[in-house]
């Protein structure tokens, strides 16, 4: 697997990439006279016999690229995904996937995270153990007590304080983005090369009996009493309304131009990955995500 990304000086992951910048590597561009402060290695000296005066080789350099994973590690993110297993494993899961196939390409990886208190940075490096450490650091900073989620501040944060061209991995759960938000996305992809990868939420109206615990939102404490949720009508209704809300959320991300898939656990987080880099890749966005998925529930 690779990254693909669209503007020339920001070809990752498929090897090394052409900078429009000049420097030293295999790749020869042209020749030019030689000037003062020019290296004599650099000197052709074949092509100066025949030229009469000096000319030095050029080369297009080879650099690296930062990818940025952008982690939403608020306390939704402690809830359950649709698969019963916590959203932050599923996070950490798919963060080390995308982080491990950039180190391995030898691109640097940062982690930009946090909820609507705080926001923390981690620069981007190289090598295996920086992408432990900022795994681990997802995996500490999520907590069902926690502050609340707020994306909006994360990339505002980008925005504001990160310079220079990013690929940013943004991973989430179904938060529906409001005009601030849907304003920031907007303004971040026009910066930057962006991918979002949505874990799902789990079902607030699951199939239970009349025992069973209650549903509920670790966002707003709410949720459909397991005795309601079993209402064919109830259970009509709130999946209506769930399809529709979806909707409404893949064209927010159509509008903004922004590649996303979604994954339901461990089992197809893989393949959401590799979804999402083709999506990515071919530079089409979903005209509608799969439908489904409820309320942050645990």
């Amino acid at each position: 697997m690779f990254i693909f990304a669209h503007r020339r000086t920001l070809t990752l992951l498929d090897g090394e990439y052409g900078s429009v910048f000049k420097g030293r590597s295999l790749d020869f561009d042209e020749l030019r006279a030689y000037v003062p402060g020019d290296e004599v290695r650099d000197i052709d000296w074949k092509a100066t016999a025949r030229h009469g005066s000096p000319l030095v080789k050029r080369y297009v350099a080879v650099r690296r690229h930062s990818v940025l994973l952008l982690v939403d590690t608020g306390r939704t993110m402690a809830a359950q995904a649709l698969s019963g297993e916590s959203k932050k494993d599923l996070a950490v899961h798919a963060a080390g996937v995308l982080g491990y196939v950039a180190c391995r390409h030898g691109d640097d990886v940062g982690l930009l995270h946090g909820n609507e208190a705080a926001t923390r940075y981690l620069p981007p490096r190289n090598g295996e153990e920086h992408l432990e450490r900022l795994l681990q650091e997802v995996d500490a900073s999520v907590a069902v007590d926690g502050p609340a989620s707020s994306l909006a501040e994360q990339l505002d944060y980008v925005l504001r304080y990160l310079k220079g061209r990013l690929l940013i991995v943004a991973i989430a759960d179904e938060f529906m983005p409001d005009s601030r938000t849907e304003g920031l996305m907007r303004r971040l992809r026009a910066r930057h090369e962006v991918l979002w990868l949505t874990v799902r939420d789990a079902d607030l109206t699951p199939l239970a009996g009349r025992n069973s615990p209650q549903s509920t939102d670790v966002g707003t404490g709410q949720g459909i009493p397991a005795i309601l949720a079993g209402d064919r009508k109830i259970r009509a209704a709130y999946e209506s309304a769930m399809a529709e809300r979806e909707e409404r959320r893949s064209s927010i991300f159509r509008r903004v131009g922004i590649a996303e898939e979604q994954t339901s656990g461990s089992d197809d987080v893989l393949s959401a990955v590799f979804a999402l880099l083709e999506k990515h890749r071919s530079g089409a966005v979903p005209a509608k995500a799969a439908a489904g998925g409820g309320n942050r529930a645990r």
